[in-house]
């Protein structure tokens, strides 16, 4: 419903233009579904009937889209796009021809057609005379009445149904996981390159030179210094290594599960924290990494930028859902938008079905609660 608003304010005029333009509208909407799509269902006793009633399907689309385009500038009505159909993939020309035709967004725009003219007829009648006799309540009609579209709209223009919302999600959730997948890559390839990869390569240069002055006969503390240095970079570079593997997937998540693992991120963290997992069965392996990866990011958070005394984890699992939440007694102000380690996150949950939710006032406490989907482990 619109808010409370000024009788004759702009959304009131636009409101009143959309009815009035409902009876040429829905005239041509009518005229095109009689001719068109009659025709087209009449002839489709020979083989020439069958594409035509096709065609006319696919025009209807398209007048769909022009009215929902209608509702969107003069209503405010917000409604998506629905997908196109995916003719490219249907196969041959008679999965194709079939595609289209029991395509559930043209049927529902020939519906809408249909129902309009009597609509467009009764709102113009209704508006017109009210210009210029009944125009102190003219106001209170066009909401009355442009409520009633904004109805019909929503009912008959949205997206097929819960099916076409979810193969938008996914087709949008499948983005996030293949840039999430390349910034782990270019992540996992730049701390190779600037760490371990660095460090062996002075390691090699190291040993050569110590091997030049072995051949030379130079046994001496200049040869022992080297290979000393060696040994530590050799140590640094193992180190290096190990830190890597842990930021991939940890050794102690795969062998002990997630209580073990959360335990060992919140040993490092600079702040004390309580791990609490009432878990009696481990999760699907990519559930566990993800719920892992949530909570190392947020505790390092807590250890960057929340001056916080104390924090604790809880980790629980209620029906089909694991449910994560971090608190710390920080300074707060914490928000999706303020940077992209939160959003990146946010993202990566929503990516399977997750949520995010995020309380931190100004002053604090925080609260970060992630919820993912419970699936069994294999």
């Amino acid at each position: 419903m619109p808010p409370a608003r000024l009788a004759y304010d702009p959304q009131t005029w636009k409101e009143i233009t959309h009815l009035l333009t409902n009876l040429p509208m829905s005239l041509i909407g009518f005229t095109y579904v009689m001719t068109v799509i009659v025709t087209g269902a009449a002839m489709t006793v020979t083989v020439v009937g069958f594409p035509l009633l096709a065609l006319g399907l696919a025009g209807a689309r398209l007048m769909g889209r022009f009215e929902r385009g209608r509702a969107r500038l003069l209503l405010g009505v917000r409604i998506d796009e629905p997908s196109p159909l995916p003719l490219r993939r249907a196969g041959g020309l008679f999965q194709r021809l079939w595609l289209a035709l029991k395509d559930p967004v043209a049927w529902r725009t020939v519906l809408y057609d249909l129902i309009r003219l009597p609509w467009g007829v009764l709102t113009f009648s209704v508006v017109v005379p009210s210009l210029f006799v009944l125009w102190p309540v003219l106001p209170f009609l066009a909401r009355g009445l442009t409520n009633a579209d904004r109805a019909m709209v929503r009912a008959l223009l949205s997206p097929s149904d819960e099916l076409e919302r979810r193969i938008a999600e996914l087709e949008s959730d499948r983005g996030v996981v293949v840039d999430t997948a390349a910034a782990d890559l270019r992540r996992i390839e730049r701390d190779l390159h600037d760490g371990a990869q660095a460090r062996l390569v002075n390691l090699a240069m190291g040993l050569g030179l110590a091997k030049e002055k072995l051949l030379e006969g130079q046994a001496d503390d200049v040869v022992a210094a080297m290979v000393e240095e060696a040994h530590g970079e050799v140590k640094l570079a193992l180190q290096e290594l190990r830190d890597l593997a842990r930021g991939i997937h940890p050794a102690v998540l795969t062998d002990r599960g997630l209580d073990a693992a959360l335990s060992s991120v919140a040993s490092r963290c600079t702040v004390p924290v309580k791990v609490t997992a009432d878990l009696t069965s481990r999760p699907a392996q990519a559930i566990e990494g993800i719920a892992y990866f949530t909570v190392s990011e947020l505790l390092q958070n807590v250890s960057k930028h929340s001056a916080a005394r104390s924090a604790s984890v809880d980790v629980w699992r209620t029906d089909d859902r694991l449910l994560i939440q971090v608190w710390d007694d920080g300074r707060g102000g914490a928000r999706l938008d303020g940077g992209s380690g939160m959003r990146g996150l946010a993202e990566r949950l929503d990516a399977v079905d997750g949520l995010f939710i995020v309380e931190s006032p100004v002053g604090g406490p925080t609260t970060v609660t992630a919820e993912l989907p419970w699936r069994n482990r294999g």
